[in-house]
């Protein structure tokens, strides 16, 4: 085969990407200026009636004016509303409705423009490259098309398959992918310094580990390794596949991969046609991605339906297949024990190995009160243990409220965040969640939690059992190390040195600390704006900037903006 020399590839201009990085910057701006005069200036001056009411348009027009920015710019921006879209668990459905529409409607790029990506990638006409390649894209994503394919004889030969779908990155996507993280990491510095969003979450942190997902989806050598990986993790386990891929006809920015379309798997009654039970699906993929998790630490991040699909085989048998391995998460060994522990106490209804599983997971801070948590917790599966998600639709709301109120303080108090490692777990599990539910409404995949986690104790993996083993000894060392440390407690206690650290005082004293100083900001504000009126009434023109420099002691006085 002739290679033939390789085009010059399309970019963008500096004036549109500046145009583009501006346009971003500037709708983060306006909507973080809005939520702050709606959601805390407001309610200052006794509007908080005022501002629910209209909470709800406010919210929707936003994400309106958002799904609009996203389909013009295209790139990472809609990647960042796809991931909002799938928050049902944390976003308000006015808000994920007016964002769904973004996993479908992106403008595909024009194929010519394509056709030359694809020769200078592979240093062949398309003609010789593949015996068939149909024009027209059967998917056309934000930074991506794909294509249906015929492979030529010989390579097909060698691949054992022949029909393809080719995986094409957008001309130039390259450059805008970086102008839209340079975007999103200003973001993330701005939100870092706003206390309600820092005490949650660390900003920056989120975006770079989105940063890190998307630079690998533009190098498809990555999906094809991470393709790879995940097959050889489900080795011998006929009911989960994957394509396979065909190294000749693959480069960075060209992927082609066998060619593995089936039933949708929110096609039910396609599911239902071949014979296949929807709720048996629906359990399964609640299994193998526990199995992904929990036991290979390497899942699938972007499980939507359109990445799933349900092969039929012999007796009503068959096989869930996965594609579009981009957007892949990897958790640690640490951080997988950790969940395994925690897995393991919410089956056993262990309140306090809940907690202590939360704190090494680092959904809490130091801060948490976690004694008035145990007793919540507790209080939740003397209730609710072993009831049921379709049980607990029939539950009278008012046990529900009672709970609710009663631990209510607690909850709105406790200092809770979103380690860094969680965004695509947290997308992954939401996703999963949202398939199975469609398979059957009265199966949660958390139903699934505790067979899963049985067979995990009863010998899942290796790595299952050294966690145990680890928990084990753990346990043992606590053992042998308490009557020094009970000793320890009693001499302190002896000597007037003991202290008892209480969660709830510190945040009183940190409240009166903070009322002080404010108090003290009110003194200055009075200060500086009485002499801008004498000096006003006396016509001196220095009034002016008095009145300007009092403001900012009367913001911080009112409490409006705080930052840490």
């Amino acid at each position: 085969m002739t290679s033939k020399p390789k085009r010059g590839r399309d970019f963008e201009s500096p004036n549109r990407l500046n145009n583009r990085y501006r346009r971003i910057l500037r709708f983060a701006s306006i909507a973080l200026a809005q939520t702050w005069w709606y959601e805390l200036v407001l309610p200052k001056f006794g509007l908080k009636g005022f501002v629910a009411r209209g909470r709800v348009a406010r919210i929707k027009k936003l994400a309106r004016r958002f799904r609009v920015l996203a389909l013009d710019l295209g790139g990472l921006i809609i990647k960042a509303g796809q991931f909002a879209s799938s928050r049902l668990d944390v976003l308000p459905e006015t808000i994920t409705a007016e964002l769904e529409s973004l996993q479908d409607e992106v403008e595909p790029a024009p194929f010519e423009r394509i056709r030359a990506q694809i020769e200078a990638e592979l240093g062949l006409d398309l003609e010789v490259a593949f015996a068939e390649f149909a024009a027209m894209p059967i998917a056309a994503a934000s930074l991506g098309q794909a294509y249906r394919a015929r492979l030529s004889p010989v390579i097909a030969a060698e691949e054992n398959f022949t029909d393809v779908v080719v995986k094409v990155l957008r001309p130039g996507i390259e450059q805008v992918v970086e102008v839209d993280l340079k975007a999103l990491r200003k973001v993330g510095q701005w939100l870092s310094r706003i206390r309600l969003v820092s005490r949650r979450a660390d900003a920056p942190a989120i975006v770079e580990e989105f940063a890190a997902v998307s630079l690998q989806e533009i190098d498809y050598f990555v999906e094809a390794a991470n393709l790879e990986r995940f097959k050889a993790n489900f080795e011998g386990d006929s009911r989960v596949g994957a394509p396979s891929v065909a190294w000749e006809r693959t480069s960075r920015r060209v992927l082609t991969l066998s060619d593995v379309t089936a039933i949708k798997i929110n096609d039910i009654a396609s599911l239902e046609q071949a014979g296949i039970n929807p709720n048996v699906v629906a359990a399964e993929l609640a299994r193998n991605t526990f199995e992904q998790i929990f036991v290979h630490g390497f899942f699938h991040a972007d499980p939507h339906p359109g990445n799933i699909f349900v092969t039929p085989r012999d007796g009503g048998d068959f096989q869930i297949t996965f594609i579009d391995f981009g957007m892949m998460g990897e958790i640690s060994d640490e951080l997988r024990q950790g969940l395994q522990s925690f897995l393991f106490a919410l089956v056993s209804r262990d309140a306090r190995s809940c907690v202590i599983a939360m704190q090494r997971l680092k959904v809490l801070l130091p801060a948490a009160d976690t004694v008035e948590l145990e007793r919540a917790i507790a209080a939740l599966f003397e209730r609710f243990g072993g009831v049921g998600v379709a049980e607990l639709t029939q539950t009278d709301p008012r046990e529900f409220k009672e709970l609710a109120l009663e631990f209510s303080d607690l909850l709105r108090t406790l200092p809770f965040q979103l380690p860094e490692d969680f965004l695509l777990l947290l997308r992954s599990i939401s996703l999963i969640s949202g398939v199975t539910s469609a398979l059957n409404h009265d199966f949660n995949m958390w139903d699934a939690v505790e067979p899963f986690s049985r067979s995990l104790l009863s010998g899942g993996s290796s790595g299952t059992l050294k966690a145990v083993g680890r928990e084990i000894t753990s346990f043992a060392s606590t053992l042998v190390q308490l009557p020094a440390r009970l000793d320890s407690v009693l001499t302190r206690a002896d000597q007037g040195l003991l202290t008892v650290r209480s969660p709830e005082i510190e945040k009183g004293l940190r409240r009166i600390e903070g009322s002080v100083r404010r108090a003290i900001s009110a003194v200055i504000f009075a200060v500086f704006f009485g002499a801008a009126i004498a000096l006003r009434l006396a016509g001196d023109d220095l009034s002016v900037w008095l009145f300007a420099v009092s403001a900012l002691p009367l913001i911080h006085a009112s409490g409006l903006f705080r930052i840490r």
